[in-house]
């Protein structure tokens, strides 16, 4: 065999071999920024506030069934209030997780997480809202679990497996069609990698904070913060409002397809 074309199949192989690694890792590692509940001994329990109405109930059962089959982490659900005024602000509860939706208007996002951080990484507690908006007519119950699933996803600390719009398998990532309403193995992967790298000495999921958060917020696009990360395509977009002394609350945003397409490189919260 020729020594040139010898040597140039091994650069592709060893290009090809390098590339799938590279591909890999990104893949298995889709932590959110380091953030997670503080706690002393795995399996913690997280609790799962619903204040849904009665037809996201069935939605966010499967959910908190899926998340629970993790090994770092018992998920349960805990009867919420689900009032009106409830649901439009969607108030965080100090140590938990709330689930709220509500017709937060036509301002272009379908689903919203938002976790409030202490010390810089831990986890105090965490919304996910669905925007009724939209999601009520024109969305499939499969597209309706996905954004429950993902939201719900993102109060424990994990990320986008991927944000080309590729499908994954997985409700971490956003596919186009939004089409997969349950998490794969690799989500709970990425949980025991966050979750069983080390203990802390503290229990952020079963702190009792009592009074008015004052980090609270009831999500006015204004108050966000900076926006530190957007996809190519304007699909998903990373805030951070910064509190000082290592206090952040920090939210992922689903914006509708067509709000992306808009302008994919706009701050979508100011392109109405």
């Amino acid at each position: 065999m020729n020594r040139s074309f010898t040597s140039w199949v091994s650069y592709l192989l060893i290009v090809t071999l390098i590339t799938l690694s590279l591909s890999q890792t990104i893949f298995a590692d889709h932590s959110w920024g380091g953030y997670h509940w503080a706690r002393t001994s795995n399996p913690f329990t997280v609790k799962v506030v619903d204040s849904n109405t009665s037809n996201w109930d069935v939605a966010l059962g499967i959910a908190i069934g899926d998340w629970n089959s993790s090994s770092v982490m018992n998920v349960v659900g805990e009867a919420g209030d689900d009032a009106q005024r409830i649901r439009k602000r969607c108030p965080m509860v100090a140590g938990k997780i709330r689930s709220c939706n509500a017709t937060y208007g036509y301002n272009g996002w379908l689903g919203l997480a938002s976790i409030n951080i202490t010390g810089g990484v831990h986890i105090t507690q965490a919304t996910s809202k669905m925007n009724d908006s939209y999601l009520a007519s024109g969305y499939s119950s499969t597209n309706k679990q996905h954004v429950m699933c993902q939201e719900i996803g993102h109060g424990f600390g994990l990320g986008h497996q991927d944000e080309s719009g590729a499908d994954l398998n997985t409700c971490m990532d956003y596919s186009n069609d939004l089409g997969n309403p349950h998490p794969n193995a690799h989500d709970y992967s990425q949980l025991e990698t966050i979750y069983n790298s080390h203990l802390d000495t503290t229990n952020t999921a079963a702190f009792a904070i009592t009074g008015e958060n004052p980090f609270d917020d009831p999500d006015a696009a204004y108050k966000w913060g900076r926006l530190v990360r957007q996809s190519f395509d304007g699909r998903v977009s990373t805030y951070v409002a910064d509190h000082g002394n290592g206090n952040l609350t920090v939210r992922h945003v689903l914006w509708t397809q067509e709000f992306a397409e808009r302008c994919q490189g706009c701050d979508h919260r100011w392109d109405h």
